[in-house]
């Protein structure tokens, strides 16, 4: 018998970002783009298929900072009390569920990045990384140790966005908090190099299309072909033919 040939590792894509920065919106558009092209995907969402003891963890805060359930919306405003809850024992707290995190995110994205031709991950290890106090050094190195731990990303997006119009989109955490979170956000992507491509704010259909764009360039995959423009057929105007206007004798 032939051994099997093993089939190809997925391309392994992550959008990260504050909560109302367009994540889904982006992913939702970069499937549809794929899937015309014929690509397999898997989604995995890093709540749902990463985080160890999810939902020990958002039973926690709920039950002990009195966080409330669900996800805000314009006119439904959620106040969440989870990762804005900054006491240094939390801190301390966090680098170990991160450092288990880690280890899972490297368990989950092997044993499934094989299974499509791209892996697209719905927030990453780097927005748990935003959540820490980057300002500390140590902090940094243990940043950079957990950088060699976890797979790198073919692209890693970061979806910049005012923190006001963030908000209104998904109102769940206080407006300074988001500032601060977006000053975090830009400061690990300075940690981390080359790692993670920023998106700055766009328009949605300007910002749909960088994404697009920077996937086939970064990936060095081949774009779809333009679609050419249809040109409007040139009606000819019937030639009027002139006759000679001749006075009978």
């Amino acid at each position: 018998m032939n051994p099997r040939t093993p089939k190809r590792r997925g391309l392994l894509v992550s959008f990260s970002g504050l909560d109302g920065s367009g994540k889904s919106t982006q992913i939702e558009h970069l499937r549809r783009c794929l899937s015309a092209q014929g690509y397999s995907l898997r989604l995995l969402t890093f709540w749902d298929d990463v985080v160890v003891f999810s939902s020990h963890r958002e039973s926690f805060v709920h039950k002990v900072y009195k966080s409330e359930r669900g996800i805000g919306a314009p006119g439904k405003p959620v106040e969440r009390r989870d990762k804005n809850v900054r006491h240094w024992y939390l801190s301390l707290f966090r680098h170990g569920l991160y450092f288990v995190d880690a280890l899972n995110l490297a368990w989950v994205v092997a044993g499934t990045q094989h299974s499509a031709d791209v892996l697209i991950v719905d927030r990453y290890i780097y927005d748990e990384w935003a959540n820490l106090p980057l300002a500390n050094r140590l902090t940094r190195y243990y940043v950079r140790l957990l950088q060699m731990i976890v797979p790198r990303p073919d692209v890693a997006f970061l979806l910049d966005a005012d923190p006001v119009a963030a908000r209104a989109r998904k109102p769940e955490y206080p407006i300074e908090f988001m500032q601060q979170c977006r000053s975090s956000y830009k400061n690990l992507a300075l940690l981390l190099g080359t790692g993670i491509t920023v998106i700055p704010p766009l328009p949605l259909d300007e910002a749909k299309q960088r994404v697009e764009n920077l996937f086939w360039s970064m990936t060095g995959r081949t774009p779809p072909p333009a679609k050419p423009e249809l040109q409007k057929p040139e009606i000819q105007k019937p030639e009027v033919q002139k006759m000679d206007q001749t006075t009978a004798a």
